[in-house]
């Protein structure tokens, strides 16, 4: 991939397995974001072929809510789903009873909890993460992680994880590769 005269990315193969989770590490714009915006089909300048599964939910560095409508609608409209599967969505990320509010009512840390709870709740095959917990002390990093931990537990997904922290990439992941160089390509990080 490349944008204008300078190439980004390079051939690229990732294969992911049931409940696996892939953490990609690397230097600040090599290209990581870009990889993850590609592989959900956000990004259409490329050549190669793609592919990936029919369910494929993504949270992005900043939760992407739509901020009109309420938190409960977050899930309806995107999902379709009923009241009881919303109410479940909400529980297991301790936003029980929040279904009212609206996005902006809520702090960054719920609002990244209502994120991951719309990407379980569509039940995706593969699960994208860039930065997920991003901005976010270390406290609530590590309660957001832990959040993670046990929906992935429940939910049979494997997942694809952007981050900068490699304690974050050590605790959360069964592989770790980096993106580096350019055009950059990816490989197994170094011990």
């Amino acid at each position: 991939m490349a944008f204008g005269d300078k190439p980004v990315l390079g051939p690229i193969d990732i294969a992911l397995a049931p409940r696996e989770t892939i953490a990609i590490t690397g230097p600040s714009g090599v290209g990581k974001t870009t990889l993850m915006r590609t592989i959900a089909g956000l990004e259409s300048r490329y050549q190669g072929h793609v592919r990936r599964p029919d369910k494929l939910a993504m949270v992005f560095q900043e939760p992407t809510l739509m901020r009109w409508r309420t938190v409960a609608d977050n899930l309806r409209i995107p999902l379709g789903l009923s009241s009881n599967e919303i109410d479940s969505a909400l529980e297991q990320v301790g936003l029980a009873g929040r279904g009212a509010a609206y996005p902006d009512q809520l702090s960054l840390g719920q609002q990244r909890r209502l994120s991951l709870a719309r990407a379980f709740a569509g039940k995706p095959d593969v699960l994208l993460m860039d930065e997920p917990f991003v901005s976010l002390d270390a406290d609530l990093s590590d309660e957001m992680m832990t959040l993670f931990e046990q929906l992935r537990a429940s939910h049979p997904v494997a997942t694809l994880l952007v981050t900068h922290s490699i304690p974050e990439a050590e605790r959360l992941a069964t592989r770790i590769l980096e993106l580096s160089g350019q055009p950059a390509q990816l490989k197994p990080r170094p011990a």
